[in-house]
């Protein structure tokens, strides 16, 4: 049951708000966690998996051809690295669990289109970090739309911040993840 609860519902509960549509991407989507779930329960979106392991991938690739899936693409590689392709090409762009959210923002924010949506997955100390992030965010082109507070029953608590892209992010961004890391905006 923690598994389903921890990752599954966690994953799912952000459609239930009806702003996951399109072109989406997921950066650092480790075992699909929630971009491969948001395309089984809603298999009209375009999916992008992003991911720097190539152990993850391969994984992604298999389940992708047992399910026969369609429209869903894998890619071994960075976030900011994707960006050099697909700049301002997504409706909706989320991560789950990968990194504070002053770094996060600058891996994921430039794929997100004018219009679209950036949607942070964190833990219990989300709206902190949404404080401390408040100059990144803005910096690169978004405004926080609106908190989603859950408590899971297992007792761990998710927050989902939902950014809406108001401006194109600089060219400057993202930096390259070294600076991205020492450095945070």
């Amino acid at each position: 049951g923690e598994i389903l609860e921890k990752h599954f519902y966690d994953s799912i509960l952000p459609l239930g708000k009806g702003k996951i549509f399109g072109k989406v991407a997921d950066v650092g989507t480790g075992a699909g966690f929630p971009g491969l779930v948001w395309k089984i329960v809603k298999p009209e979106l375009d999916v992008t998996l992003i991911e720097p392991t190539g152990k993850r991938c391969t994984f992604l690739e298999e389940v992708i051809h047992q399910l026969r899936l369609e429209n869903i693409h894998v890619y071994n590689k960075r976030a900011e690295e994707q960006v050099k392709t697909d700049r301002e090409m997504y409706d909706v762009v989320t991560a789950r669990a990968v990194a504070n959210l002053r770094v996060l923002s600058e891996l994921c924010i430039p794929l997100v289109k004018v219009n679209g949506l950036f949607l942070a997955m964190k833990g219990m100390q989300g709206n902190e970090e949404a404080k401390e992030a408040e100059h990144a965010t803005k910096v690169l082109g978004v405004e926080l739309e609106e908190t989603q507070d859950t408590s899971l029953y297992t007792g761990d608590m998710r927050v989902n911040l939902y950014y809406r892209k108001v401006s194109h992010t600089p060219q400057q961004y993202p930096r390259n993840y070294g600076q991205i890391k020492k450095k945070p905006l």
